[in-house]
Order: structure tokens, then C-alpha cells, then sequence
């Protein structure tokens, strides 16, 4: 048995997996910020949640290897001869727009995007710009840190005492790694960081064995391995790697909806519109573009009256059309390609279907984006959208020229986190082919779309 331990944004999971690669057991909490000095993380609550789980699960005692995979734009400060959570300051969360008050000074350090690939991006989500607003805020305590640990890094020297940092959390997005040299960008140097990153590791190297003081805690095995973990986005890309003399991208949907483009071209790269080149687990550019797809989805319904939970119907998805009722950017605070723009909305208010237009709204961005990564080949959706076939059936309409294949299963990040434990046994991914709809008046309500947008 596996253990994958995913944090995401909203919700953290711990799934387990058979020797075939099969989803098994999960187990699953909410993640929400905690608040103090500045919004951080829940690590103590994350922590005592997985050590209950791992204790009351039937299945703990056969788990032989652990992986990590976590969302990006988060780092934990620590002094590692603690033995306690090992934090010297508190997790930020990314979200918080308060570090916004460094922005002119963090401008002096922050390397060109034509080096890092990384946008300049709001609140926290370069990861530089937390670590220097950390720095400049509370510089006693920064010092006190011995090490910088990328946050899957974070959970695995919980588990196994072991250091290590990783390329895909390094180059998402975070001002510290340059992906053509292979190497930590100009900020990391000028802010004296150097010495406090642990040793670079790949994502599927073995760190060890559970540390016998987690073993006698949670009930694993003591020859239990721990893998080095990575990025949420790129687990989800890494099933696909075996295409790589392929074009195609993979759409990973959850909070974010992030579009990886593999053979893309770093020259469309358009920084202002939350477009950037994340890293795969081999260190190699991947261009992406971005928008806060399952954010802006909940945000879009609770504004027209609705809740996401409600069911999205094809007859509501054609009447939004033939009405016209439209929904425009920004929904996400700041992100996408439209960031900061005043959204517009065209409709009723409580509209009759808000599912609809969010559901119209989302495959509208996931085209967009697509569009500007002038992406060809086929695509490859996973995660939360799948549990929205019209969603993705839109998808497959606005894009006929490709093929719209969607994954089997809905824990992509998941399964390719699963993957880190038996890199020598690549597994394929389960896909089923998308059938396009074939709502009327489509065209002519993307095309209004953009002009309320202009």
C-alpha cells in the first residue's frame, strides 16, 4: 500500500493506493488559513488530523512508501534541530495581500521575467516576494531559520527528518529558479538565502524511512520510505511525460485551473496576462496559463444567487446563450489574464440557472487560455472539472480542430504524486474522449463575451 499525502488550497486528502496503482481508501479534511500576526497555515491542525487518520486507518500498518504534493507559493521557515513542528515563523498564506507594502522595495531584487519566466504576480504568489516581506518584517526570526523548505519538502522532513528542496515548487512561479541554467535565480544570492536552501533532490528520490518517532506516533512501518514530493500541477503532468515528443496540454483544474503546454514555445510567454513557464520534475520549462478556475466558479455562483452545489442542467446552459447572459472577468482578485478587471454581468439577478453561466464563464477562460498558449494537439483535463461533463463538453465545442480526452479518474495530482514511488513502472492514465456539445449560438456568445470584456 501507498500513502499520498495532498494538500491543496482547500481541502487536504490522504489517499491511498494499491500495488496496481488503484485508488484505495481516502480520507479527506477542510484547509483553511488560520489568522495572528499575517493568515498562515494550519500546520499543527494538518498535522493532527493525518497522525488521527493514519492511527484509526485499518490500512496503515502495510503502507510502505509516502508521497507529497502540495500547492505551490508556500515555503516553511524552520530551525531543524527542533523537535517540535520546527517553525521559526508562521506558514503565510498566499492569498494575503498585506506583503503588498514591500512591492517597491522587493522591485530592486526581483530578476527580469526573461530569466525566471515567473510574472509578477498579486498578494503572495511569488514565493520571493513572501520570503523577503518575512525577512524585512521580522529579521531576527528570519536568521533564526536554518533552512528554507518548499512545502512539499515541509511535510516530508516531518515524516522522515530528512532535508531536501525540489525544481517544480522552485520554478512555480516563485522569482528563485532560473529554469534554462538549471539553477537558483539572483534573488536567492542578493537576499542571502543561499545557505538556508537544503540540497536539490528529484521529486521521486527516496529521502529514507519514517523517523522511528513518527512510527511509534502514526503506526507505520518503520521501513516506511518517504519520496521528496513536489508540485500539485505538475504530479497531475507528470503521468503525460511519457507523450513528451508530443504536443498537448493538460489542464489541471481544482482552486487554480493551470494549463501546462508541453513542446510549447517560451517566446509566447505574455507576462502580464498570468502567463509563465513552471518546471517539470526534470527541471525543463513547461509554458502554462493560469486562472482561478474553481475559485472563481464558487465565486460566480454565490454572486447570482446560487450555490455551487447546485446541478448544472443543458437546457439552462442554452437558454444562458440564446439570452445572452454573460458573465466577464475578474472573479479571482487579481488573477488571469484579465486581472483586476471590473467584472460585468448581463443577466438577472438571482439569475434562473447561476451554474450555467459559471460553467459558460470557465470554458470560455480554459479556450482563452489555450488561445494564447496557441496550443495545438490534443488536451488532457483532470481534476475537479471532470465531476462537470457539460463544462467540459463546452470545452471540446469551442475547440474543434482538437481532441478533448478526459481522465478516468478525477485524482490526477493523486495518482501522479503515486507515481513518485514506482518511477521504474510508468502507469498509462485511463482516458475517455470527450464529445463535443452542440449548444446553438455558441460562437456568437464567445464573441460577445470578448466585446464586453474590451
Amino acid at each position: 500500500m501507498k500513502a499520498i499525502l495532498d494538500i491543496g488550497k482547500t481541502h487536504v486528502k490522504l489517499q491511498l493506493v494499491d500495488e496496481d496503482n488503484q485508488a484505495h481508501d481516502s480520507y479527506q479534511r477542510k484547509n483553511a488559513p488560520l489568522t495572528g500576526n499575517y493568515p498562515h497555515a494550519d500546520i499543527d491542525g494538518i498535522w493532527r488530523w493525518l497522525v488521527s487518520t493514519l492511527q484509526l486507518s485499518p490500512y496503515t500498518s502495510s503502507i510502505q512508501g509516502f508521497s507529497i504534493t502540495t500547492h505551490g507559493a508556500t515555503a516553511a521557515l524552520i530551525n531543524a534541530s527542533r523537535s517540535d513542528n520546527g517553525l521559526v515563523m508562521p506558514v503565510l498564506d498566499y492569498e494575503y495581500q498585506g506583503i503588498d507594502e514591500c512591492s517597491s522595495d522587493y522591485q530592486l531584487y526581483r530578476p527580469d521575467f526573461a530569466h525566471t519566466y515567473s510574472p509578477e504576480l498579486p498578494a503572495g504568489l511569488n514565493l520571493g516576494k513572501q520570503l523577503f516581506w518575512l525577512q524585512q518584517r521580522d529579521p531576527a526570526n528570519f536568521d533564526s531559520a536554518t533552512h528554507i523548505l518548499l512545502y512539499p519538502q515541509y511535510w516530508a522532513w516531518r515524516l522522515s527528518g530528512q532535508l531536501a528542496a525540489e525544481v517544480t515548487s522552485l520554478g512555480c512561479h516563485t522569482d528563485m529558479w532560473n529554469p534554462d541554467s538549471h539553477s537558483y535565480s539572483s534573488l536567492v544570492t542578493q537576499c542571502g538565502w543561499t545557505e538556508k536552501m537544503p540540497p536539490l533532490r528529484n521529486a521521486w528520490d527516496c529521502l529514507g524511512t519514517i523517523t522511528a518517532a513518527v512510527s511509534e506516533l502514526t503506526g507505520l512501518p518503520a521501513d516506511c520510505k518517504v519520496r521528496v514530493g513536489l508540485h500539485d500541477s505538475n504530479a497531475s503532468f507528470i503521468r503525460y511525460l511519457s507523450k513528451a515528443n508530443e504536443a498537448f496540454t493538460v489542464i489541471s483544474t481544482g482552486t487554480w485551473t493551470i494549463l501546462m503546454q508541453n513542446q510549447g514555445n517560451t517566446d509566447n510567454l505574455n507576462a502580464s496576462r498570468d502567463m509563465l513557464a513552471n518546471v517539470n520534475i526534470h527541471g525543463d520549462p513547461v509554458c502554462c496559463a493560469r486562472f482561478m478556475g474553481g475559485r472563481e466558479y464558487e465565486r460566480i455562483c454565490n454572486h447570482l444567487g446560487g450555490d455551487i452545489r447546485m446541478a448544472v442542467e443543458a437546457e439552462d446552459i442554452q437558454t444562458a446563450i440564446k439570452n445572452q447572459w454573460i458573465v466577464t472577468p475578474d472573479f479571482s482578485e487579481g488573477n488571469g489574464p484579465y486581472g483586476g478587471a471590473t467584472p460585468v454581468i448581463v443577466a438577472p439577478i438571482p439569475v434562473p440557472a447561476p451554474t450555467a453561466l459559471a460553467t459558460l464563464y470557465c470554458a470560455l477562460m480554459i479556450d482563452q487560455r489555450l488561445s494564447d498558449l496557441k496550443a495545438s494537439g490534443p488536451i488532457y483535463i483532470e481534476g475537479a472539472f471532470l465531476k462537470n461533463p457539460l463544462l467540459c463538453a463546452l470545452v471540446a465545442q469551442l475547440r474543434p480542430q482538437q481532441k478533448v480526452m478526459l481522465s478516468s479518474d478525477n485524482t490526477g495530482t493523486v495518482m501522479g504524486a503515486a507515481q513518485l514511488l514506482s518511477m521504474d513502472e510508468p502507469s498509462e492514465v485511463p482516458l475517455t474522449t470527450c464529445i463535443a456539445s452542440t449548444f446553438n449560438g455558441l460562437e456568437a456568445y464567445r464573441e460577445q463575451w470578448y466585446a464586453l470584456i474590451e
